[in-house]
């Protein structure tokens, strides 16, 4: 009798990564001794045509429910998606836990970061809340870098807030001393659900160091039952700049609908990690249903086709376009990562930019001469460049964080975390390098 995966052409979430199916030709991850590149692997790996009539992209499957091949099969599934037998459902099951296309999508998506398993969702907030409601219980203590997307801190401090807890937070380029010092505090509180980190931190790129944040916790946290988890938002650079989980990290987070869609065309969220976070994660997706559609999940398997042809062409462009606006009168200074080397005061953001980086990326904060008026005059001149928020598509968009993105942040908050007036974000993306900086100076002349 064949099975659901016999009937979809997938395999049984991590059957691939856990060598189970080796003999597939979709499964493969080596040919030889030579283990093969993510770019490669993205074309095929998860997806048998001969079981989907042929096709050679995987159909689109518009269904609710899935048959069961017997009642026996639908019982031990159920065991799986209900937790009463660890490892998750053994097939398909029903939209809301699990479906070809999402499967097919977070096989794929764990070989970018070497994951052990992966889960997607319906927007990157989705991801994020998701795993913060797995993981922490009312009366718990989140530690956090700062800053984080607003909306992040408005679900950390406003909505779990509501449920008794509490926070402590350190500055993005926080040493192990003052990491150590926040740890202290936090554990005083109460019990320590999750570190959770976002580098480089949005909108000012600041970058945390992941290795500290590890060393920190596994020292403060040495002689207790469980350590809380690190989990990372990587989507200002991952998967291609940024490896956290080779850093000491436990949980990835992404907001997919960046770069890895790349093509501002839909919404949808990642976390990867451990077989073991992940399955507690999945049980609570699997009772929320933030599960991400099928229709998108086969948008994000295009688009990770060409992630690191988008991700390279837009990384080389804004070096280009980060040269010139370094040295015009006009602005005061450039928030990217390229530039941190050698630049007075910044030898802490270099050294981790060395350790933890492989790329400056192509998201940067821009410091106009001025405040809201000047950036606002900018935004406005801007001819190719799109005055909107979001990040990592294929076309350039700017926007005034302090304005848009983080105006429900408190004016002192963002005062502290150095988001302001004069804060322009730019997001380059994968048009004519020079035509991007004929742009620029002409938006600069405006002002």
């Amino acid at each position: 009798m064949p099975t659901e995966s016999d009937l979809t052409g997938v395999p049984p979430q991590g059957q691939a990564a856990a060598g189970a199916t080796a003999d597939r030709k979709s499964d493969a991850t080596t040919i030889g001794d030579r283990k093969l590149k993510p770019s490669t692997l993205m074309m095929g790996y998860g997806f048998d045509p001969v079981l989907s009539e042929g096709s050679l992209k995987p159909p689109i499957f518009l269904t609710s429910t899935f048959v069961f091949p017997n009642a026996a099969a639908g019982k031990r599934h159920f065991e799986g998606v209900t937790g009463k037998r660890p490892g998750g459902a053994d097939g398909l099951v029903y939209s809301r836990f699990n479906g070809p296309n999402q499967e097919i999508l977070e096989d794929r998506l764990a070989i970018w970061d070497e994951a052990e398993d992966a889960l997607t969702f319906s927007s990157g907030m989705a991801a994020i809340a998701t795993l913060f409601l797995s993981m922490v219980q009312p009366g718990d203590v989140i530690v956090h870098s700062g800053p984080l997307y607003a909306a992040t801190e408005t679900l950390i401090g406003r909505i779990l807030g509501r449920f008794g807890v509490q926070w402590l937070d350190f500055p993005a380029g926080a040493t192990r001393e003052e990491i150590d010092a926040v740890l202290a505090k936090a554990a005083a509180l109460g019990r320590v659900a999750m570190i959770y980190l976002e580098s480089p931190a949005n909108p000012t790129n600041a970058l945390v160091d992941i290795e500290a944040v590890a060393a920190a916790r596994d020292a403060a946290f040495a002689d207790a039952g469980e350590k809380p988890p690190i989990a990372i938002d990587n989507t200002f650079l991952g998967p291609l700049w940024q490896r956290p989980l080779k850093h000491g990290a436990d949980l990835v987070v992404y907001s997919l609908t960046k770069y890895a869609g790349g093509h501002s065309d839909l919404v949808a969220g990642g976390v990867l990690g451990s077989k073991a976070h992940i399955a507690t994660i999945r049980s609570m997706r699997n009772t929320i249903g933030t599960i991400c559609d099928p229709n998108t999940a086969w948008m994000l398997l295009r688009s990770l086709e060409t992630l690191e042809l988008r991700m390279s062409r837009a990384g080389e462009n804004a070096a280009k376009v980060c040269a010139y606006l370094r040295d015009h009168p006009k602005v005061e200074r450039v928030g990217y990562l390229g530039f941190l080397e050698g630049t007075p005061g910044l030898e802490r953001q270099a050294d981790i930019y060395r350790r933890h980086c492989t790329g400056g990326g192509s998201t940067f904060s821009l410091y106009l001469k001025g405040g809201e008026a000047e950036s606002f005059r900018f935004l406005d001149a801007l001819r190719i460049a799109k005055l909107a928020v979001s990040l990592g598509g294929t076309e350039t968009l700017a926007s005034h964080p302090a304005a848009m993105t983080h105006l429900s942040v408190p004016d002192e908050r963002k005062a502290a975390l150095g988001i302001t007036d004069n804060l322009v974000r730019i997001s380059i993306g994968v048009e004519d390098a020079d035509d991007l900086i004929a742009d620029c100076e002409q938006a600069l002349a405006a002002i």
